[in-house]
């Protein structure tokens, strides 16, 4: 008798076991929709500038290519888009460890960086206009137009992304519990922000 109980206590054990691998290789490895659904939207924005870029090198090499200094203002914008990362991964930090003011500082330092960002576009847009580099004419200039605008309207879907996640911090839905969001919205600014460096240092590289 007491064979037979350890014949099925090992018996029960060696089930249980396989029961138990069962489960953890049936379980999918799945991703959020919504950030399924950003990490496609990326992806389309990436192919649309890497076609762009492309299209930019082969009309640039059948000549006719207006030649002119890239405005200045290029250099500060670039830092202000890093610094604004800074304070965006800062506040992912203080919200994973529910450090709800730093989370709240952050998010506002990196709205307003972005907002100073768009700001700083604009007066570029302006000094081209001051040299005569113009959207009609050249397709050195319309290229140029062309990556920016695009890139500053995506950014102000970015800016709009963090003025949300700030209100929602306001109202304690973003914590150590609730990174969603946090989670989306810092992946898509770092997004955009390592977007614009690569379109700056493409000017730089092939202007």
């Amino acid at each position: 008798l007491l064979c037979k109980l350890l014949t099925f206590l090992i018996r029960y054990l060696k089930m249980e076991k396989e029961l138990k691998y069962i489960d953890l290789v049936e379980q999918p490895i799945s991703m959020h929709p919504k950030k399924f659904a950003l990490w496609l939207f990326m992806v389309t924005v990436v192919m649309i500038f890497a076609a762009l870029t492309s299209a930019y090198i082969v009309r640039q090499a059948e000549g006719n290519w207006l030649e002119y200094d890239l405005p200045q203002v290029f250099w500060f914008t670039s830092g202000v888009v890093v610094l604004s990362s800074l304070f965006l991964h800062w506040a992912y930090i203080s919200a994973k460890k529910d450090n709800l003011s730093q989370l709240r500082i952050g998010m506002s330092m990196a709205v307003l960086l972005g907002i100073v960002f768009l700001v700083g576009q604009w007066y570029s847009w302006v000094a081209l206009v001051d040299r005569q580099v113009f959207f009609v004419g050249n397709p050195s200039g319309s290229f140029l137009y062309v990556f920016t605008g695009l890139h500053a309207v995506h950014l102000i879907s970015g800016v709009i992304f963090l003025i949300i996640v700030l209100i929602s911090s306001f109202r304690y839905k973003v914590h150590s519990q609730a990174m969603n969001t946090m989670e989306m919205a810092t992946s898509y600014w770092h997004f955009l922000g390592g977007l614009w460096i690569y379109l700056f240092m493409f000017l730089l590289l092939n202007h």
